[in-house]
C-alpha cells in the first residue's frame, strides 16, 4: 500500500486580499515541500478569504479569482514547488450570477476547489451541498455541482470535497464510495461554536464509514467579522481512526503519513454513481516518498470550554482590529466585570501598549468601583485615563429639563460621546462591552454603553462572562502571573452605577435565573409553553420574554461581535423589528 505525506495547511487568509492570500499559499507550499510533503491542502475559498457574501456579484472580483488560481500555478511553479499538488479554494465561476437578468439554469458561482500541479489547475470541483442555515446564506451566492472530481495521485484515488458535503450524508462522500477512492480531501471554512470540536470528530467518523475512505479535514483559522474559525484539522482512517490532530486557533501545518490503498483500474472518464458524475483524471508524477522516520502530527487535545472561548474571543478581537487596521482600541472601564473582562482580551488579543482604558465616573460611582478600574489597570499595564463626567452631565442638565431614566441615559451618553471623541482624535477602535444578556433584555443606553465598533463579548452570556474572568484569573496564577482581573470586579454585585444604590437585579431577575431562560428562547427557539415546562416561573419568563421581543430595535443597531454560540444576535437570530407577535401566557 502506497504512503502519502499529507500537508494540512491551517491558515489564516483575509476576504479580498487575493494577491496576500497567495503568497500564504506560496510560503506554507515551500514548508510543506521542505518537509517533504507529496500533497498540500489548503482551507476553502483560501484565495478569497471566506466568506466573502455579495463579492460574490461582483464579476469583477469573480474575473480577479479566476486569474488568481491560474497565477498561482504558475508562480508556484516558478518557485520550483509544480511538482508538488496542492489543493487550494477559490471563488470560480461558469455563468452569470444568479442575481442577475441573464443567468442561466444550472450555472453561475460556484464554491471552488482547484488542485495545482506543474504550473496549471490540473483538476477543479464545485461544492455539492450548499448551506442555507445560520451564518451560511451559499444558496443566495453559489450553483451546486454535481460531478465528483477524483484525481489519482501517487497510486492514490483522492476525492476532493468542500465544507458542507461533510456535514451532510449522501451526495459526494456516497459517491466516493461507488468511486472506490482511497482518501478524501475536504477543505474548510468551518466556523467556531463553543463544543463544535466534540461534534466535528464523530462527524468525520461518520463520513470516513460512507465513503470507506480515509479523510483529511483541514480547516482554517482566524477571524472574520463577527465569524472565527479555530482550525482543529484532522485526519481520520476509513475505519474511524484519528490519525493525527492540529491545534486551535493557531495557524500550523499539519503533517502525517498516510497509508492508503493502492488505485484499481477503474476507468478513466466519466462515469455516474449516487446521482453524481464521477470526473477521473491522473497527475503524473509528485515527489518521492521521502527517506528517514515517518512524519508525524501528533494529536492535540481540545481545551476547557472556558480556555476555547477566551482563545476564540481573543483571535476574534486581533482579528478585526488588525485585519481592519486599527492601531489601538479604547473602552470604558468602570470597574465592573464586563469592561473588565473585554479589557483583558484586549490586552491578550494586543497587548497593554494598544488598549486605552477610560475611568468616567460620574457622581453615582462608588469609590471601590473607580479603584477596581485602576487596579486592573496597573495588573494589565494598559494606558488608563481618567475623565470625570459630571461637569458634562451638569451643563447638559442645566440647559435640559431631566429626570428619572433620561438622566441616567444622559450619563451613559456622555461616556459614549468622549469614548467617540478619543477615538476620533487618537484614532482608537472603539470597544463596547455588553454581553449578550444584556442586548437580549435591552438593558443597555442606546447611543451611550452600546456605543462603540466592536464589542468582543456580544455572545457571550453574564454567567459565562463570570467563568471567564475567573478561569483567566486561576490560569495567570497557573503560570505565575499576575491575575488580570480584580477580585471584586468578579465578586461584587452587577450594577449600572446610573443612580444611587442602583443593582442590576433592581431591574432584572438575578443572571443565574435569567440566562437559562434566555438561552432557551434565544439559542433554542423554545416558546413560554416549552420554558414553562422546562421548569422556569411563570411570571419571570413573561417579563423576560417581554423585555427580548421589545429589544430588537437596540440590537440591530449593536457594534458587531465574535461569534461563540450556535444563534448570536445578527447573523443567526433575524426576527423583524416591527413584529406584533407575542408568547401569551
Amino acid at each position: 500500500m502506497p504512503t502519502l505525506r499529507l500537508a494540512l495547511s491551517q491558515v489564516n487568509p483575509s476576504v479580498g486580499d487575493l494577491a496576500g492570500n497567495a503568497d500564504l499559499v506560496r510560503s506554507w507550499t515551500r514548508q510543506a515541500a521542505d518537509a517533504g510533503a507529496q500533497l498540500v491542502l489548503f482551507p476553502e475559498m483560501m484565495l478569497t478569504g471566506y466568506p466573502v457574501e455579495d463579492l460574490v456579484f461582483r464579476r469583477s472580483f469573480v474575473a480577479a479569482s479566476r486569474a488568481a488560481v491560474e497565477r498561482l500555478a504558475a508562480d508556484l511553479a516558478a518557485d520550483g514547488l509544480g511538482e508538488v499538488p496542492v489543493v487550494v479554494g477559490y471563488l470560480d465561476a461558469d455563468g452569470p450570477p444568479q442575481v442577475s437578468g441573464d443567468a442561466e439554469p444550472g450555472r453561475g458561482a460556484r464554491n471552488a476547489a482547484a488542485l495545482l500541479h506543474r504550473g496549471t489547475v490540473a483538476a477543479r470541483y464545485f461544492k455539492h451541498h450548499l448551506p442555507n442555515y445560520g451564518v451560511f446564506d451559499e444558496d443566495r451566492y453559489f450553483v451546486s455541482g454535481d460531478a465528483l472530481t477524483v484525481v489519482r495521485i501517487g497510486g492514490v484515488d483522492v476525492a476532493l470535497t468542500i465544507c458542507e458535503d461533510l456535514w451532510q450524508a449522501g451526495g459526494p462522500f456516497a459517491a466516493a464510495r461507488r468511486a472506490g477512492v482511497g482518501l478524501v480531501v475536504n477543505i474548510n471554512g468551518s466556523p467556531y461554536e463553543l463544543n463544535k470540536d466534540d461534534v466535528r470528530l464523530p462527524l468525520v467518523r461518520r463520513r470516513a464509514a460512507e465513503a470507506g475512505a480515509a479523510i483529511a479535514y483541514v480547516n482554517m483559522v482566524g477571524g472574520q467579522d463577527e465569524l472565527v474559525f479555530e482550525g482543529d484539522s484532522m485526519i481520520v482512517t476509513a475505519d474511524g481512526d484519528l490519525l493525527t490532530r492540529a491545534p486551535q486557533f493557531v495557524e500550523h501545518l499539519l503533517l502525517h503519513d498516510v497509508e492508503l490503498p493502492t488505485a484499481t483500474d477503474l476507468p478513466t472518464g466519466e462515469s455516474v454513481a449516487d446521482g453524481m458524475r464521477i470526473v477521473r483524471s491522473a497527475i503524473d508524477g509528485i515527489p518521492a516518498a521521502p527517506t528517514g522516520p515517518a512524519a508525524t502530527g501528533g494529536l492535540i487535545e481540545p481545551v476547557a470550554d472556558e480556555a476555547e472561548v477566551w482563545q476564540a474571543l481573543v483571535l476574534g478581537l486581533r482579528d478585526y482590529v488588525n485585519k481592519n487596521r486599527f492601531p489601538s482600541v479604547v473602552l470604558g472601564l468602570s470597574g465592573g466585570i464586563d469592561s473588565a473582562v473585554v479589557a483583558a482580551l484586549a490586552v491578550d488579543a494586543l497587548g497593554p501598549d494598544r488598549v486605552v482604558g477610560v475611568s468616567l465616573p460620574s457622581q453615582h460611582s462608588s469609590e471601590h468601583s473607580r479603584e477596581d478600574a485602576a487596579d486592573l489597570a496597573k495588573r494589565t499595564g494598559l494606558d488608563y485615563r481618567i475623565e470625570p463626567i459630571q461637569p458634562m452631565v451638569d451643563g447638559f442638565l442645566a440647559n435640559l429639563s431631566l429626570a428619572g431614566v433620561a438622566v441616567e441615559n444622559l450619563q451613559a451618553r456622555v461616556r459614549g460621546v468622549i469614548l467617540m471623541a478619543l477615538s476620533n482624535q487618537e484614532g482608537h477602535l472603539v470597544l463596547t462591552t455588553g454581553n449578550k444578556s444584556e442586548l437580549a433584555v435591552g438593558y443597555s443606553t442606546l447611543y451611550g454603553d452600546s456605543v462603540g465598533g466592536f464589542n468582543p463579548v456580544k455572545d457571550v452570556w453574564k454567567t459565562l462572562i463570570w467563568r471567564l474572568a475567573k478561569w483567566r484569573n486561576t490560569d495567570a496564577a497557573r503560570r505565575g502571573e499576575t491575575p488580570p482581573i480584580p477580585e471584586n470586579s468578579i465578586g461584587k454585585p452587577p450594577s449600572a452605577e446610573l443612580s444611587p444604590g442602583q443593582l442590576d437585579s433592581d431591574s432584572l431577575p438575578e443572571y443565574d435565573v435569567l440566562d437559562p431562560i434566555l438561552i432557551g428562547y434565544v439559542d433554542g427557539d423554545l416558546g413560554r409553553d416549552g420554558l414553562v415546562e422546562s421548569g422556569h416561573d411563570p411570571a419571570v419568563v413573561d417579563k423576560v420574554l417581554r423585555l427580548v421581543d421589545t429589544a430588537e430595535y437596540k440590537r440591530r443597531q449593536s457594534a458587531p461581535g465574535t461569534k461563540i454560540s450556535m444563534k448570536a444576535f445578527g447573523r443567526d437570530r433575524r426576527l423583524p423589528i416591527t413584529n406584533r407577535w407575542r408568547e401569551h401566557g
